[in-house]
């Protein structure tokens, strides 16, 4: 193999490192942001128009970046959970990079605390899809669902697991 070979299959894995870091940087800054009362900010993970879909069947509903998902996080029912204590935390996922467009798969928790203690209030399975922009990696959409051992559940692993988030 020439100089120049090694040199650009060097140069390709370093970006491919430097990729799947900043996009673990990103989704790792969602958690601090909505649980420090930071709104806008976590909004700015999104890209303009991007979605968050999540919430239990019947209640599914996807909110857009950056004024729904904006109004979710200064919602009542969030804003309670911050003056509470709480931690949303994103579970290392599996990514997957492919030019300037990338998937990633994997849990979150949204722990509370109630007195002097803290509780697992919900776990999930996420599948974000993530775009690269001028301002960096962001999130195009996000799918989230309940680890309530429903079929759907259990259908949003597998289908991100076939597609080229792979093993």
């Amino acid at each position: 193999m020439t100089l120049a070979r090694r040199l650009a299959a060097l140069e390709a894995r370093v970006r491919a490192v430097e990729d799947e870091l900043q996009i673990l940087r990103l989704l790792h800054s969602y958690g601090p942001l909505v649980d420090s009362g930071s709104p806008a900010a976590a909004a700015e993970l999104w890209v303009a128009g991007g979605g968050y879909d999540f919430g239990d069947a019947p209640h599914r509903r996807r909110v857009e970046a950056p004024d729904g998902l904006i109004a979710l996080y200064e919602s009542d029912v969030h804003s309670r959970l911050v003056e509470a204590g709480c931690c949303h935390l994103t579970a290392t996922p599996r990514i997957a990079v492919s030019g300037d467009a990338a998937e990633a798969v994997g849990y979150s928790f949204v722990i509370v605390r109630e007195g002097e203690r803290w509780q697992v209030q919900r776990a999930a399975i996420n599948h974000w899809t993530l775009v690269r922009s001028s301002a960096g990696w962001r999130v195009q959409e996000r799918l989230n669902r309940v680890l309530d051992g429903s079929p759907e559940s259990h259908e949003v692993m597998r289908r991100a697991l076939r597609g080229s988030v792979t093993p």
